[in-house]
C-alpha cells in the first residue's frame, strides 16, 4: 500500500489483509463536541455544574530553601468571603510521592500536603478557599509569613560536593542518599566497558548538556471535587492518570479508596506534566473540610513555576569503536537535576539509558549509570520522551562527531551498527525504569527504509558538507535515529469491558485515557474490527474509577499497545460469546465442530483461534462459514436476552505484555544559520517513522506533527531563565518562547508500516518518539553548516553566536 498527499506518505513493508475500520483515518469520536465548544474539559463542567463553587488558590515560596518560622493566617480567614485556609498546622503530616506510577511507587516519598520547609521558589506554603477567585487572591496577600531562609543548591553540578545544602534533612523513604543529596542512582554494566575502551582503536567522548522546559499545556492544571449524594467525594481531574490519583489521594488524606471516586473529562494537553498529584489532594481536602465543591485551576505563570518541567540532565557519552566503525564499547554517565522533589527520578535517569543504548546493539561492552540529584530549583517530572529525548542529544550528536573522526557518513557508520529485526540487546534486560527490564528481541522494524527514504527527501547526497552560503547565510543538513517502546513489559496493565445492547451495538468501558490523543478513537476502532461493526455502533466510556476498568494510564507510549490489547481480548470474548447463540439459532453444534477444527489465525495476533473457521462478523451480522446463512447480531442479543438461557453477552479482560516493541524513527532537517546574528532557521523537516500498523494514520500523523513542534521548540527556544536566588524571570508565553503553527517549517512525514506480531492489529506506539529527534538533528545540521558542534541546549542565538566567535555560554 502506499498513499501519498502533500507532506505525508504512507507506505507498507509486507502485505496485511484487509481491514474494514482498523488503519483508516476516520474522525475523531469526540471532534464535534470537542469543536462546538461542549462543556467538555475540567473548569467548563465545574462551572458548569457547580456555579457556586468555592475556588482555590496556592501561596507559594519567594525563597529557594528555608523554614518557616511563623504564619499567621487570621487575617486571611476574617476576610468576607473566605472559607478555609489550608497549612500544615490543619492538614495531615503523611509522606507520599506527587508522581503518578505503578506500585510499588518508585520515586521517593519526599513530599507532604504542607511543612515547615520550603525547597524551591513556588514551593506549597498555604492554600485558601474563597467564594471567588479575587477573594481568595486577595487572601493571600493578607497572609503572614517570616521564613528562615538558608543557602541554597543552585546547580546540579554541585549538589554532592562537601558542604552543599542538604536539600531533605528528613532523610526521605525511597530516596538513595538523601544526605548527599542524591535522589536516584542508577549502575549498569555490560561487560568491562573500560577494557573495551582501552582496546578500542578509536575512541571520542563528549559531554552534552540539557535544559529546563515546560510542558505548556493549552489547559493548566485544573481539578475540583463534590461530595456525590452517597458521601463519596469525587475528584474530577485533567489528570493522565486517574487511578494513581486516587490511590494517592487515599494515602495522603487517610481515606479508603471506595469513599473517592476520580473522573477524567477531556484533557486539553498532558505530554507528562499532568501525570503527577499536584492539586487534587487540596480539592479533595477542602471539600471534606467544607462540605463545599472546591476547584483549583492553574495559572499560566502558576504551571511554569509550580507544575512539572524536564529533567535538566549532563551526559558524558564515549563511544569506542575501530577504525572501520564497528562499536566496541558504550559508556554513558547522567547527572540529572531532580530539582526540590524526586519527582520520576529514578525512572526518567534510567530511560536516558535503556531508550537510547540498545539502539547501537553492535558493542559488546556497555555501561550505564548515573545520578538523580536534589536541587532549590523547580521539580522536573514526566516529560514526552522522558529521559529518551536527553540521552538521544547526547548519543546521536556523538556519533557525527565520531563519523567525521573517521572519516565516515554519519548514515553509513550509524547502518553498520544499528539493532535489526531477530537481534536483542543485554540493556533490555539490564536496565529497565528503575528496575531490571524484560530480555526481549526485535520483531519488526523498518529502520533501514526509513533511513533511505528520509535522507531522499532531504537531499542528504547532494546537500550533505556542501555549505551552501548566501552571503551571511549558510545552509546544513543534519539526521538522527532512535527508538522508543510501547509501555513497561510485565509492569503496565489495562483492562476494558464491552457488553452488547439490543440492536447490535456495543458499548466499550475502558480505563485507558484520552489526553487529547484521540485514544477513545483508536481504542473504538480495535473493537469495531474484531466485531465486524462501523464506528457508530461503538459508544464508549473512559477514564472513571467507578465505572470503567483499571488501566495504569496515559504514560510510557502504553495506550495503543497496552490498553489496545485489552480492548481486543474484550472484543473477541465478546464475538465468541455472539457466535455461541448464533450457532444455536442456526442449529448448528459449535461445540463438536470445534474439536475437529483447525485453529485458524488472525493477522491481528498470533493467537490461533477455531472459532473463526466457522463464524465471521460481517456488517453487524452473524455468517456461518459452513452454511453461509446469516444472522443479525441484533437477534442474537435478543435471543440471549429475553428467550432462552437468558444472559447478558459481556466481557471483561485485561492486557499485560512480556514485551515492549519499540517503534523506530529517522529524522532528517535542513537549517540556515545566520553568522551575524546566531539565529537558527528550520527550512525543512523530516521525520520517517515505522509505528508498526497505523490504527489511524492522519491520528499518527498528528502525533508526530505535535511531537515535532514540541521538540523544535526545545532545541531553538524554550528555555528557563532563573535569577540569582533560584526565581524564574520568564515565567509567562510573552517571555518564554514557544512555537507556534507559524513558526512550523516545511514537514514531511513518512509512515513505513510493518507488522509487530504482539500488538494489537499490529500497532506499536508513536507518541513520544518524534519528540527526540529534533536536538541531536539541528544540532547535527549546525555542524554541517558551520564545523562548530554545540554540546549545551536550546540552539538560541547568542549560543550559536558565541561558539562561532570561539566562545561557550
Amino acid at each position: 500500500m502506499s498513499i501519498e498527499r502533500k507532506g505525508f506518505r504512507h507506505l507498507t513493508e509486507g502485505s496485511y489483509p484487509a481491514t474494514h475500520v482498523v488503519g483508516k483515518s476516520v474522525d475523531k469520536v469526540d471532534g464535534y463536541a470537542l469543536v462546538s465548544g461542549a462543556p467538555m474539559y475540567t473548569d467548563d463542567i465545574a462551572a458548569h455544574s457547580f456555579p457556586n463553587r468555592l475556588h482555590g488558590k496556592i501561596l507559594t515560596s519567594p525563597i529557594a530553601n528555608g523554614l518557616i518560622d511563623a504564619i499567621d493566617t487570621s487575617a486571611a480567614e476574617a476576610l468576607p468571603g473566605v472559607r478555609l485556609v489550608l497549612t500544615w498546622k490543619n492538614t495531615p503530616r503523611t509522606f507520599y510521592t506527587t508522581a503518578g506510577q505503578g506500585w510499588p511507587e518508585p520515586s521517593p516519598y519526599d513530599n507532604q500536603m504542607f511543612t515547615e520547609r520550603v525547597r524551591f521558589v513556588g514551593d506549597r506554603v498555604a492554600a485558601v478557599f474563597a467564594d471567588s477567585k479575587d477573594i481568595a487572591e486577595q487572601a493571600l496577600r493578607f497572609i503572614k509569613v517570616s521564613f528562615k531562609e538558608e543557602p541554597a543548591v543552585l546547580d546540579a553540578d554541585n549538589a554532592m560536593k562537601p558542604g552543599a545544602p542538604i536539600v531533605h534533612p528528613e532523610d526521605p523513604k525511597g530516596a538513595y542518599d538523601a544526605a548527599h543529596n542524591v535522589a536516584a542512582h542508577v549502575d549498569i554494566n555490560v561487560g568491562d566497558v573500560e577494557k573495551a575502551l582501552a582496546e578500542s582503536e578509536v575512541i571520542i567522548s563528549e559531554t552534552f548538556q540539557t535544559h529546563y522546559a515546560q510542558h505548556t499545556p493549552m489547559e493548566t492544571h485544573t481539578a475540583f471535587a463534590y461530595t456525590d449524594e452517597l458521601g463519596k467525594i469525587v475528584i474530577v481531574s485533567s489528570t493522565q492518570v486517574p487511578w494513581h490519583v486516587r490511590r494517592i489521594v487515599s494515602r495522603v488524606l487517610g481515606l479508603p479508596m471506595s469513599k473517592l471516586r476520580v473522573v477524567k473529562p477531556r484533557i486539553g494537553g498532558g505530554f507528562g506534566t499532568k501525570q503527577e498529584i499536584l492539586i487534587d489532594d487540596l480539592v479533595a481536602c477542602a471539600t471534606i473540610r467544607t462540605g463545599l465543591p472546591c476547584e483549583i485551576e492553574l495559572t499560566r505563570k502558576e504551571e511554569f513555576v509550580s507544575a512539572r518541567t524536564r529533567h535538566p540532565m549532563k551526559i558524558d557519552m564515549s563511544i569506542g569503536c575501530d577504525k572501520q566503525g564497528h562499536f566496541r564499547a558504550l559508556k554513558m554517565y547522567v547527572l540529572s537535576n531532580t530539582g526540590a522533589y524526586g519527582s520520576h527520578s529514578l525512572t526518567v535517569m534510567s530511560n536516558t539509558g535503556s531508550k537510547t543504548l540498545p539502539l547501537y546493539n553492535k558493542a559488546s561492552d556497555v555501561r550505564f549509570f548515573g545520578d538523580a540529584v536534589y536541587t532549590n530549583l523547580p521539580v522536573p517530572g514526566a516529560y514526552r520522551g522522558y529521559g529518551a529525548t536527553q540521552g538521544y542529544a547526547a548519543l546521536e550528536t556523538t556519533i557525527d562527531d565520531l563519523a567525521a573522526k573517521l572519516g565516515m557518513d554519519p548514515i553509513e557508520l550509524r547502518k553498520m551498527n544499528m539493532i535489526r529485526v531477530g537481534e536483542g540487546s543485554p540493556i533490555f534486560e539490564a536496565l529497565g525504569e528503575g528496575r531490571q527490564g524484560v530480555a526481549q528481541t526485535i520483531k519488526s522494524s523498518s529502520l533501514p527504509t526509513l533511513v533511505d527514504l528520509g535522507a531522499e527527501a532531504i537531499g542528504w547526497t547532494e546537500k550533505r558538507g556542501k555549505r551552501t552560503r548566501n552571503g551571511h547565510k549558510v545552509r546544513g543538513v543534519g539526521m538522527s535515529m532512535h527508538m522508543q517502546g510501547s509501555g513497561i513489559p510485565l509492569i503496565d496493565m489495562a483492562s476494558a469491558s464491552i457488553k452488547l445492547n439490543e440492536d447490535g451495538s456495543y458499548f466499550l468501558t475502558m480505563g485507558a485515557t484520552d489526553i487529547g490523543t484521540g485514544s477513545d478513537t483508536i481504542l473504538s476502532q480495535m473493537a469495531a474490527e474484531v466485531l465486524g461493526v462501523t464506528m457508530d455502533k461503538i459508544s464508549a466510556l473512559s477514564s472513571d474509577t467507578d465505572l470503567t476498568p483499571f488501566d495504569v494510564g496515559a504514560y510510557a507510549s502504553s495506550t495503543t499497545f497496552v490498553s489496545g490489547g485489552a480492548v481486543v481480548k474484550a472484543a473477541k470474548a465478546v464475538r465468541n460469546q455472539v457466535f455461541a447463540v448464533a450457532a444455536e439459532m442456526l442449529h448448528e453444534d459449535l461445540d463438536a465442530n470445534l474439536v475437529t477444527a483447525e485453529p485458524k489465525v488472525e493477522w491481528d495476533n498470533d493467537q490461533p483461534d477455531p472459532i473463526l473457521s466457522f463464524y465471521r462478523m460481517e456488517d453487524g451480522n452473524v455468517v456461518s462459514v459452513l452454511s453461509g446463512k446469516r444472522v443479525p447480531v441484533s437477534d442474537v442479543a435478543y435471543r440471549a436476552f429475553y428467550e432462552v438461557n437468558q444472559h447478558q453477552i459481556a466481557a471483561t479482560q485485561s492486557f499485560v505484555s512480556p514485551y515492549s516493541p519499540p517503534p523506530f524513527a529517522a529524522h532528517f532537517v535542513e537549517i540556515e544559520v545566520d553568522e551575524l546574528t546566531g539565529k537558527v532557521e528550520v527550512l525543512k523537516y523530516v521525520a520517517a517513522v515505522d509505528c508498526g500498523v497505523s490504527i489511524n494514520p492522519d491520528l499518527v500523523r498528528g502525533q508526530i506533527m505535535g511531537a515535532i513542534a514540541n521538540g523544535i521548540g526545545f532545541a531553538l527556544t524554550e528555555e528557563y531563565h532563573f535569577g540569582s536566588h533560584g526565581n524564574m524571570t520568564n515565567s509567562s508565553l510573552f517571555d518564554y518562547k514557544i512555537l507556534s503553527r507559524r513558526d512550523m517549517p516545511p514537514t514531511e512525514v513518512i509512515l513505513v508500516d510493518t507488522y509487530e506480531p504482539t500488538g494489537p492489529w499490529g500497532a506499536k506506539s508513536v507518541a513520544e518518539i518524534c519528540i527526540n529527534g529534533p536536538i541531536p538533528a539541528i544540532g547535527n545540521a549546525i555542524l554541517d553548516a558551520t564545523g562548530i558542534r554545540l554540546h549545551r541546549t536550546p540552539y538560541t542565538p547568542d549560543r550559536v553566536l558565541a561558539a562561532l566567535r570561539g566562545k561557550s555560554i
